[in-house]
């Protein structure tokens, strides 16, 4: 994958959705930028982009990801696959669902995708070395370039989503302490049940990460 790395960016994920689908940028691609002025969030909330955390996104075909994901869990997929590289370095570092980054009780990051045509566009943000108030930093140190590449080379493992799901699973029973946002709505997770292609079940009704 070739991946281009930039000083600053309003918005690795809107840079990199815009280029995509006017045709500009082919996946694979991935953009690393060192600040991020623009970011977004969860919910269209602003990810705040202080300068030397991670602002990462990239572009991958359908066809290159593993048979037994389903499409409306490849977020959990790539979020999983990034918490199995931190993991192998020591860190405990932990996904509430569907896709965010925790470290005990704050949050650090998130991972949100678009699809446009066969191409799925992940974005990463990642809290490295500072916070804003309220949220976490990472518990070990590692740079944002070694973290990429790390990344981007088991994701060309293809891995399976069995391999991933079996970690989430474990992790799902932290996020019952918490709550998760559904249709402009707060839930609690605590009564929330886990399916095996990453939906949860609420009040009989099956809930998937939209983002």
């Amino acid at each position: 994958m070739l991946v281009e790395f930039v000083d600053s960016l309003p918005s690795t994920q809107l840079f990199l959705t815009d280029a995509v689908r006017c045709g500009a940028i082919k996946p694979p691609y991935g953009i690393v930028a060192s600040e991020q002025t623009g970011g977004i969030g969860s919910r269209s909330n602003e990810w705040v982009g202080l300068k030397g955390n991670l602002f990462f996104s990239f572009c991958v075909d359908e066809r290159s990801l593993p048979e037994d994901l389903n499409p409306s869990s490849v977020s959990i997929y790539f979020a999983g696959v990034m918490r199995e590289i931190l993991a192998q370095k020591g860190s405990e570092i932990w996904l509430k669902w569907p896709n965010d980054f925790y470290v005990g009780e704050l949050k650090i990051g998130g991972a949100m995708t678009t699809k446009i045509g066969d191409c799925y566009i992940c974005g990463i943000g990642m809290n490295l070395l500072v916070a804003p108030r309220n949220f976490g930093v990472l518990d070990i140190q590692i740079s944002a370039n070694e973290l990429v590449w790390a990344f981007l080379e088991l994701l060309e493992k293809k891995i399976s989503w069995k391999q991933i799901f079996s970690k989430f699973r474990i992790d799902f029973q932290k996020s019952k302490n918490f709550i998760a946002h559904v249709n402009n709505e707060q839930i609690s997770l605590r009564d929330a049940l886990l399916c095996e292609d990453g939906a949860i079940l609420v009040n009989d009704k099956k809930v998937y990460s939209l983002r």
